[in-house]
């Protein structure tokens, strides 16, 4: 897969890009990230990438030019090599919601442009005839889109296949199912007077899965009740439900 990331600030992405899971992907070839600097793609001197918004008003707005061009040179760029069909993304507060399908369905794509914002935003026209996607990571704002595109950037990536060095792994992750996930232990098998639950130690790979099971499902359903209504329940699952709705009810 390959991820083109369109910013004014390409030093945020250094570590981020450098470091663990995303790196040994970038080396082993299963995902190329490139970043390029919007102000690359501007026609004056002083490199300007902003102007004063028509209507008047504070801050100032990204111009629509440089970012056009910095999206016809990369997708020229990967039409010499093969050609494509690219998603380009524009992180943004009204966006759509990051959730877990939606990263799974990104990572799908061959090829991402992921345009970050800045200031009080970015010309309409980009968003009206250049964007594929608006996503957002929250309902709140951040000062651009550099750290969303992070977000974004690492949650497609752990989809691509051989990214992950156990693809189960994935299964069992928050969101996976709809559902949050289930506690996790490791050595020493007491620590502070805690100790691992004797089902994990029981070598009964039934009664570990059940147990599993009925933790991820009390964990969302006191913690994010609103995910049992989309989740997909299996009989076994409605009926754990039912006990741990009765053991609390007795408490």
């Amino acid at each position: 897969m390959r991820i083109d990331i369109l910013t004014l600030f390409p030093p945020m992405f250094e570590g981020p890009l450098t470091e663990s899971l995303l790196s040994r992907a970038q080396q082993r070839g299963l995902l190329n990230v490139k970043i390029h600097n919007i102000r690359d793609h501007t026609q004056d001197r002083h490199r300007q990438a902003d102007d004063t918004p028509y209507g008047g008003g504070p801050g100032m707005v990204m111009k629509p030019e440089p970012i056009f061009k910095a999206v016809e040179s990369v997708i020229r760029e990967q039409d010499a090599v093969s050609p494509t069909e690219p998603r380009i993304i524009l992180m943004c507060p009204q966006g759509e919601r990051l959730t877990q399908n939606r990263a799974i369905d990104l990572s799908k794509n061959e090829h991402l442009i992921i345009i970050c914002g800045r200031y009080e935003g970015i010309d309409e026209r980009v968003r009206e005839n250049l964007v594929t996607d608006e996503i957002s990571i929250g309902d709140y704002v951040l000062t651009g889109g550099e750290i969303p595109a992070m977000v974004l950037v690492d949650a497609v990536a752990r989809h691509v296949p051989g990214v992950l060095g156990d693809e189960e792994s994935l299964k069992n992750e928050s969101f996976y199912e709809g559902l949050l996930d289930f506690p996790h232990y490791t050595r020493p098998e007491e620590f502070n007077g805690s100790r691992v639950p004797k089902t994990l130690l029981s070598g009964n790979h039934g009664e570990v899965r059940q147990w599993r099971r009925r933790k991820q499902l009390k964990r969302t359903l006191y913690l994010r009740p609103d995910l049992l209504a989309k989740a997909e329940l299996g009989e076994e699952d409605r009926s754990l439900l039912g006990e741990i709705v009765l053991e609390e009810e007795k408490k």
